[in-house]
């Protein structure tokens, strides 16, 4: 290892211990094609062994490169975003880029702010985890930097590629598998106005009229979720409740079992997103399961394909798959 009083050691020092040139060192050290895995291991042990520490910020200051792009969240404490900017992350990391994180705080105002700021910083370019932002405001963006949205707009910006989860699809196979069960009285309980949640609201409304059963979409920000309550168990109530996102379920279901109404028997629960809490809580949350690390990391390869000069513009649609778990049975 290098002391304070040596030279660290450089690309040719790596070289010449390993027996080999300095363009395949360079190759190995960056992880290109053209180098077999075991010339790899080899060559990237004798780097770690005389301590050679590649110096990626050099490199991409010398392309006009800051080698750091931006991901900027409108809720930090959400764990749909926490897991996208995992799939970010791990793409970013595999290119050698790193990242740095900015928070909207689930406010236009600052989402635009931050995003200024990350320009104004430099960043060689910025993923947006928010459907937030219009899309006059992505575009302008995506004429100083290349910019990726992660969401659905409701506006389809021109200058930004857009990644989002199949939400009509993941709409459709909540319902599948509650009409597979046996339930005709089947309320959504919806807690968001944006696109996403518009068009997951829209599908839950036309698989009930195609299943000729009538369609009831409770808000939880007018009551929504004490008037489910108060229906479920009774003769004319609903049998079953397809949320939106997974915390409303959970809301739901911790709500529910307050009110000492059995769930899945009494009242079957969906949820949508697959985070974190639809795992955690008892009984076990079926939900609608976004691919959420995948679509990071989709987010991250357009992005590097746009800052390496990849004009197109295009939008990206992954599928959902369906979780299921404990809330959902067949009704009483």
């Amino acid at each position: 290892m290098p002391t304070a009083d040596r030279a660290a050691p450089t690309i040719v020092d790596v070289a010449r211990a390993a027996g080999v040139s300095k363009s395949l060192v360079s190759l190995a050290i960056r992880g290109d094609a053209g180098v077999s895995e075991a010339t790899r291991t080899r060559i990237l042990a004798v780097a770690d062994d005389l301590g050679y520490r590649s110096n990626v910020l050099a490199r991409g200051l010398a392309r006009g490169r800051t080698q750091v792009i931006g991901v900027l969240v409108s809720d930090l404490s959400n764990p749909y975003h926490a897991d996208v900017v995992a799939g970010i992350e791990s793409r970013a990391d595999a290119a050698g880029l790193g990242t740095v994180i900015g928070h909207g705080q689930s406010d236009a105002r600052i989402l635009a702010a931050r995003l200024d700021q990350m320009l104004d910083l430099g960043v060689d370019g910025v993923i947006v985890v928010s459907a937030m932002l219009d899309a006059a405001a992505l575009d302008a963006a995506a004429a100083r930097r290349p910019v990726v949205m992660v969401g659905r707009p409701f506006e389809q910006p021109r200058h930004v590629s857009v990644v989002r989860n199949h939400d009509e699809r993941g709409a459709s196979l909540a319902l599948d598998h509650l009409h597979g069960l046996g339930h005709r009285r089947i309320v959504h309980l919806a807690s968001s106005r944006r696109a996403a949640a518009s068009a997951r609201r829209h599908a839950y409304g036309e698989a009930m009229t195609r299943a000729d059963l009538p369609s009831t979409t409770l808000w939880v920000d007018e009551g929504g979720v004490a008037a489910l309550l108060a229906a479920a168990g009774t003769p004319a109530g609903p049998t079953a409740c397809f949320a939106g996102n997974d915390r409303t379920a959970a809301t739901l279901l911790h709500d529910a079992l307050d009110a000492e109404l059995a769930v899945p028997t009494e009242l079957s629960i969906v949820g949508y997103d697959d985070a974190q809490i639809a795992r955690q809580v008892r009984p076990g949350l079926t939900t609608v399961a976004q691919p959420r690390e995948a679509i990071g990391r989709e987010a991250a390869r357009l992005l590097l394909a746009r800052i390496d000069g990849d004009s197109d513009t295009v939008e990206v649609t992954l599928e959902p798959s369906l979780a299921v778990r404990g809330t959902t049975a067949a009704p009483c």
